[in-house]
This record gives structure tokens, sequence and C-alpha cells, in this order.
């Protein structure tokens, strides 16, 4: 029989919002910030951590697998194996959700899983001609090769491209993410004026949470290099409203669009981790959990509306579980786009899409806004997209504890057009 896996504890950094030049923390660095006192306030040892699972997007150069280097950074031992997962926005839940088949199927006991990402160090690329050039450059042997390479130097050979808006570009449909977004925003009819209540919604969700101390135990201080201490998510917007705004002009659809960078998820830095564990493992060290995994499960569609992920990949959840839409006590569904978002509640509403498309049969239905995303999302707090599934999925456990609610959906859409999402019981 399949084991019970608990998620035992977890924290993640700040976010740190992308200002057009590296900011003070690399990957790793960010992963070590929070994951040094995360492993200092649990009651087993290092080296009783079997496996470590880190999901990044954006490797740098100098931290290949950073899972293995955040784990010795870490003090783990030598001996515990690491390794990193990429699947786009969907890596930091995917490392969860390996490190939950490890435990369920009872070759792993303790496994630290997370996500980290700093998308402000995505590298500037060469264009191809550039890249010729300096082959060309290189290759030569002679003075006139030199010479003759040299004169073909051309002006914006010297202009890199900016590595991150490739990346966020599907290179199958060639439509970046904004432009999915804004599909959906006209499939769905969703009007600027409701992407915006939504976006300053949960600027001012965000807001309230971190004043109210919610996100204490969660959210931990990173400690620059030069001192400086970042103790909060510093892209939130307080006293944002839809009127503020509306003066923001479209982005990537001008000048009708719906989607602008207001109501889009912010371009951050940010690393999370989680402990899961077996049931043996939290006897043995008297572990306190705060959520048991239930289910997991990732699912694929067209890129171009890659945001209805999160819509396919619940839909098999609920069905085998045998809930409904309204059985779920709250739902952290990353916030890639609010238009995207909002789609995602107008599918499972639309009865011939929940019964015809997701095979629902009648199990679909209005997701209450109060139980959605209820203390902001990556609009607000920014969305490293190596750390994000990580992060809700943390989250919604320490929600669900707050609350006093029995069962939660994380989930979130994939660039390239897939989507995850993981079914949580309260412990």
């Amino acid at each position: 029989m399949a084991r019970a896996v608990y998620l035992v504890d977890g924290a993640r950094t700040p976010f740190i919002k992308a200002r057009g030049r590296p900011g003070p923390f690399t990957p790793v660095d960010l992963a070590v910030q929070c994951g040094r006192p995360l492993l200092m306030r649990q009651a087993f040892e290092p080296q009783a951590i079997d496996l470590v699972i880190l999901g990044c997007v954006n490797v740098v150069a100098d931290e290949m697998n950073p899972a293995r280097v955040a784990g010795l950074r870490l003090g783990l031992p030598d001996e515990t194996p690491a390794f990193t997962v990429q699947i786009n926005c969907g890596s930091g839940m995917q490392s969860i959700d390996t490190a939950f088949r490890y435990i369920e199927g009872g070759t792993a006991d303790i496994v630290l899983a997370g996500g980290t990402d700093a998308l402000s160090h995505s590298p500037l690329v060469l264009r191809r001609g550039a890249v010729d050039w300096f082959a060309e450059l290189n290759g030569a042997r002679s003075t006139g090769d030199r010479l003759k390479a040299f004169a073909g130097l051309k002006p914006d050979f010297l202009k890199p491209l900016i590595g991150l808006e490739r990346g966020l570009t599907d290179p199958i449909t060639n439509l970046n993410m904004g432009q999915t977004a804004e599909l959906l925003a006209h499939y769905f009819a969703i009007s600027r004026q409701e992407a915006d209540e939504y976006a300053a919604e949960s600027h001012n969700r965000l807001d309230r949470a971190t004043n109210e101390g919610w996100l204490k135990d969660e959210m931990l201080p990173a400690f620059g290099r030069d001192g400086d201490v970042h103790e909060r998510d510093d892209g939130v917007r307080p006293g944002s409203s839809a009127a503020g705004l509306a003066k923001l002009k479209p982005v990537f659809e001008k000048p009708y669009g719906k989607v602008t960078a207001g109501n889009s998820s912010q371009i951050t830095d940010g690393a999370s981790w989680v402990v899961l564990a077996s049931e043996e493992a939290v006897a043995k060290h008297g572990m306190k959990p705060l959520a048991r995994i239930v289910d997991s499960e990732w699912g694929a569609l067209d890129p171009s509306i890659m945001g209805l992920g999160p819509v396919v990949a619940s839909a098999p959840i609920l069905k085998r579980q045998n809930m409904g839409v309204s059985d779920v006590d709250l739902w952290e569904l990353n916030e890639a786009f609010a238009a995207q978002v909002l789609a995602c509640l107008r599918a499972f509403e639309t009865e011939k899409i929940a019964n015809d498309v997701l095979g629902l049969d009648g199990r679909g239905g209005a997701i209450d806004r109060a139980r959605l995303n209820v203390d902001g999302g990556a609009i607000s707090l920014g969305h490293p997209v190596g750390t994000s599934g990580t992060r809700i999925t943390l989250h919604l456990a320490n929600a669900m504890r707050r609350l006093g609610h029995k069962r939660g959906i994380a989930t979130e859409c994939i660039g390239g057009g897939q989507g995850g999402a993981m079914l949580l019981e309260a412990a």
C-alpha cells in the first residue's frame, strides 16, 4: 500500500522585484537564505534527509545543478543526493510531487523539496549573427583572416537579446505568455476592469496578510552581503485600486488589450523549501505536520491557451476523489495574469466546458472568491518561475491551518501549455 506523505514545514524568502540589473542573490543564494533557518528549527539532524530536489528554470552558469550546490552549502552530508527539476512554472511543484512519490513508494522518509529562481540574473544572449562572427574571428589563423573577420562586424552584434524575453515566448506558437493571456481574455470575455479589480485585490490581500503577521513563519528575512535586510515582498502596492491600475497601458496587444504590467505577475527573485516526511519519520522525530498530500496531477493543452492549465490539471483530481469544485475549501491558483485566473474560473463555472470538456459531470461550478488566493498571489508578490509551485503549496498548507479548513488545491499554469495541481488535506 502507498504510504502517507506529510508536508511538515516550509519557508520562503521575501520576493525581490527585478529592477533592470542582477539582484543581490543568485538562485542558490536564495535557496540557502531560507533553507538554513528552516533546517535549524527541525527536530531531526541534517543526515536524516534522504534526498534534496530543487526546481529552477534560470540556472546560472556558476551553479550547475543548483540542488546539489544548495544542499552542500546548507551543510547536508556529501552522501545526500540532490537533483534539479525543470518544467517551467511548475518546477517548484514538480519538486514536491517527485518527493511525494519517493516517500509514498518507500524509497525515502524525509525529503527537502523546493524551488528557486533569480530572474534578475537572466542572461543577455548574443544574436546568431554575432555568434557566427565570434566563431569566424576565433577560427582566424592569419592576420589577413582576422582583418577580414573584423570587417564583418556589424553594430547590432553589440546589442544582446534579453534571455528572459525569449524564455517567456513559446517556441511552438511564437506567442509570449502575455499574448496567451490576451487570447483567454478574448475567449472568455474578461474585461479590462475585471482584470484590474482582481489585481488590486491581490495587492491588498497580500498587504493585509503581511501586516497581520500571517506570513511570519513562512516568509523569513534574507540578508545581503552589503548588509541590507530584506524582510517583505517589495513588489506589493498597498492601497491599490482598479481606478489606479486603469491608467496603465496594455503591454502585449496595444491599444485595446486587457493585459498590463499592473494586472500581470511581477518579475522577481525568490526561493522556497518544504520538508516532506513519511508517517514513520513523523512519529520518530515528533514532527507536527501542516498537511497531508493526498493527490497530484499534471495536464497539458494547446500552448496558445496555456493559462487554462490549472483547469485541466485539477479536474482529474476532483474526479478521482469524487469531489466537486465547491468541496475544495481553499484554492491557491498561481496568478500569472489576472485575465488568466479569471478565465480559469469561467471555465469551471461554464457548464458545457465543465461537463463536456473536463468531464466533471456536474462537479463544476463557481469558485468562491473568498476561498481563492486568500492572501494575494503572484500579481502582488511576483512569480520567480521555478519557485512559485513550492510557494503556493506551502502557503495553502499554512492558510488551511490558520483558517481551520480541511482540503485545498494548489494549482498553476505552465508555459508551453501544461498545468499542475496538488490536493492537500489538513493533518
